[in-house]
């Protein structure tokens, strides 16, 4: 499939709500298609100098419009693509383009693991004392909560280009085990130091069969 393509250094998830600011010309005209032809585009992932997996996305609403036809719009995240092809310029437009293929997403988790991995992420929330907002195993996927557990860009890039739930979860737990692992260590040495100074009470040795 053939999509108009705006790059972006950013991951956008499906079902994510995409507030983005228009103000280039090529993109300005780019909204503008949309709002005539009601056509998707695809925000590919700008990292390490290439473009190979993205999200399309569907505008939703135009916000503001401003004297300078810059925008303020509104679009939702729909399907996980791989780039194909890119051309800077698209069929006479001023906006780049290429062709993509949509990932085989697959829901194949089950509600134990998804219980699993908000377990993980509320004593993630617990230790940075952080509010945790309860979700129902059943409402809970992969990508729900992905820019709330502490995920680098690289991390996040990665979790896109996974096609099965079952792996996406099972990478975000790994990723919680070991940051939660990270925090109770600092917090362990952070109570030392707080130690360090005050008056301790040692229970006496009995060292008459010691010895050296």
């Amino acid at each position: 499939m053939k999509l108009p393509l705006f790059p972006l250094q950013s991951v956008f998830f499906p079902g994510e709500t995409v507030p983005l600011h228009i103000f280039e010309e090529r993109y300005k005209q780019l909204i503008n298609d949309c709002r005539q032809e009601a056509v998707t585009f695809g925000i590919p992932v700008y990292i390490d100098n290439t473009i190979s997996y993205g999200t399309e996305v569907q505008l939703v609403e135009v916000v503001n419009t401003y004297e300078s036809g810059e925008m303020d719009v509104i679009c939702i995240a729909r399907q996980v693509f791989k780039v194909l092809s890119f051309e800077n310029q698209m069929d006479e437009k001023l906006y780049a383009g290429g062709d993509v293929e949509f990932l085989d997403v697959k829901n194949d988790a089950d509600e134990a693991l998804r219980k699993e991995v908000l377990q993980k992420l509320e004593v993630l929330y617990d230790l940075m004392d952080v509010p945790f907002t309860k979700v129902s195993p059943k409402q809970f996927n992969s990508y729900s909560l992905a820019h709330k557990m502490g995920l680098s860009f690289e991390q996040e890039y990665q979790l896109l280009q996974i096609a099965s739930e079952v792996d996406r979860l099972r990478f975000i737990k790994n990723h919680l085990e070991t940051t939660t692992n990270v925090l109770q260590e600092i917090n362990r040495t952070k109570t030392i130091i707080e130690m360090n100074g005050h008056f301790k009470n040692f229970d006496p040795l009995d060292y008459e069969d010691f010895k050296a």
